[in-house]
């Protein structure tokens, strides 16, 4: 989105010191003053000395920045100047138009100098980064420490816990953005991770957050959306930062399950060949808005805030208040100067690719899935790549698959996120409970079980949806819909179990009922 400069080509000049050719490269954005101490420097003459420089006629040539290149063949030489040369008035003199031309040359290259300014900053903070490992042991340190007593206290509270691989603490507190230098180590992907994400079979939980940062970073690398949009390398590592730090440690809608949802758009925009249809823009506006699709998330769903009337819903009227929420705080992440991956995009440009975010975020609410999906039904056996209209549709029905595709992974991967799920979903229905609110049925840990959540949202949601992508794209079937299939089968299986252990202890709480009677 950015255009690349060939101002910054240094100037070279060749110099005849006592004999030999002496080779001068400096900037064009050097001073007039600084080319003279340069030319001093490189032909042995004190560097306060006044001098001036001349071509092999014999000629003057100006000392500055504009100064006509020479050739090796064609060699300047530097004369000293004799103290009685230059009269105190010309000498004053000859300094006033050197600061003016100075100033002449700042003022008309401002935003050259900005620019090197900016890339020499961006080299400095990389050096501080390869050079600050310890610090950053010292603050995984203070991280896992953190994390340890976090979880003594979960455990000492009465907190109920879960099968989950990971624990969590939920002390709700809402970090802000970091500042500093990005301080998470480069991970190096091995050929076999790279590949691995790719696809939807990625295990995600043997990752620890910096793991994951990276993996992020090397799929906006990969898919060319750091050239597409010049971000800066850095920029892209405290943004993602930014984002890490403003998902909450919920059960379930964590920062796990942001890098789910862009691992999964990821694989897709891989396995259905997106690059070949949609712009770069399209990949850059569907893996921002995985990535910051459920930003500080409390942990309680809309239907909570709505009957609870909680700030959020206040203030959204109602109407989809988390993910206004999600939206309000990616675009705040994004407008500090050092996160905002979009700085150099063009304003127009920008509002764009803001408001297709925007659409993006808001399309995860569940309460619009019917809509959604019934206007992506009219448009799919038709469907058109060159109508905005049809693909902004599919964009839309795209993050709606990925934010709800655990079930497509692994059954050792999918099946500890349901228990994550619940443990969020009881931890609302008890606080309902207690506040006197509605509590749904699917929430309430006394009615539902790992089956019955499963089973109604696979057969009824997941699997009409992703049937209906795989008529665009057939190459899905095999590796993202037949997996839905197995795992509704699954769970079947499992509430047949479940229904015959009940039965079989109703039974037997009768035969006890009968034979106390009797006696």
């Amino acid at each position: 989105m950015g255009s690349s400069s060939s101002s910054y080509t240094p100037k070279t000049v060749y110099l005849d010191v006592e004999g030999k050719v002496q080779k001068v490269i400096f900037s064009l954005h050097c001073s007039p003053c600084d080319i003279r101490e340069l030319l001093c420097s490189s032909s042995n003459i004190s560097r306060n000395t006044a001098i001036m420089l001349v071509d092999p006629e014999g000629a003057l040539v100006s000392i500055d920045p504009t100064m006509p290149a020479n050739s090796p063949n064609n060699l300047y030489k530097v004369m000293p100047l004799c103290t009685g040369q230059l009269g105190e008035k010309e000498d004053m003199f000859q300094n006033v138009l050197s600061q003016v031309a100075e100033q002449f040359s700042r003022a008309f290259r401002i935003n050259e100098l900005k620019t090197e300014v900016t890339n020499r900053l961006a080299m400095l903070e990389k050096r501080v980064e390869l050079e600050g490992l310890k610090v950053v042991e010292i603050e995984n340190c203070k991280k896992d420490l953190k994390k340890l007593r976090d979880e003594m206290a979960s455990r000492g509270g009465g907190r109920v816990n879960c099968t989950c691989k990971y624990n969590f603490s939920d002390d709700g507190k809402k970090l802000s953005p970091r500042r500093d230098v990005p301080s998470y180590p480069k991970y190096t992907l091995s050929q076999e991770t790279i590949e691995a994400l790719k696809k939807p079979t990625f295990d995600v939980w043997h990752w620890e957050h910096n793991e994951m940062l990276s993996c992020l970073e090397y799929m906006y690398h990969d898919l060319g959306l750091v050239k597409e949009f010049n971000m800066n390398p850095i920029t892209l590592k405290r943004w993602l930062l930014g984002i890490q730090e403003n998902y909450r440690n919920n059960p379930f809608h964590n920062f796990r399950h942001c890098f789910c949802v862009s691992q999964m758009m990821y694989g897709m925009i891989h396995l259905c060949s997106l690059q070949e249809k949609l712009t770069l823009t399209d990949m850059g506006i569907l893996m921002t808005a995985a990535v910051c699709h459920d930003l500080d998330h409390p942990g309680y769903n809309n239907t909570y805030q709505i009957n609870a009337r909680t700030e959020l819903a206040v203030r959204y009227n109602d109407i989809s208040p988390l993910e206004n929420h999600h939206c309000a705080v990616a675009f705040q992440i994004i407008s500090l100067p050092e996160c905002n991956i979009f700085a150099n995009v063009e304003l127009d440009a920008f509002k764009q690719i803001r408001q297709a975010i925007i659409t993006l975020i808001l399309a995860t609410d569940m309460a619009r899935h019917g809509e959604i999906l019934d206007s992506f039904k009219q448009k799919v056996d038709s469907f058109d790549f060159t109508n905005e209209e049809h693909i902004r549709c599919l964009k839309m029905v795209l993050i709606k698959c990925c934010d709800i595709s655990n079930e497509v992974r692994p059954t050792e991967v999918a099946e500890p996120w349901v228990d994550c799920l619940l443990e969020e979903y009881f931890m609302q229905s008890d606080r309902e409970k207690s506040e006197g609110l509605p509590v749904a049925p699917f929430m309430d840990r006394d009615k539902v079980t790992k089956p019955t959540a499963q089973i109604g949202f696979i057969k009824f949601v997941l699997i009409p949806m992703f049937e209906t992508v795989m008529k665009l794209f057939p190459q899905i079937e095999e590796i993202m819909v037949q997996p839905l299939r197995d795992s509704r089968d699954h769970y079947e299986e499992l509430k047949q179990i479940d229904d015959a252990m009940a039965e079989e202890r109703k039974k037997k709480t009768e035969n006890m009922s009968l034979g106390g009677k009797k006696k």
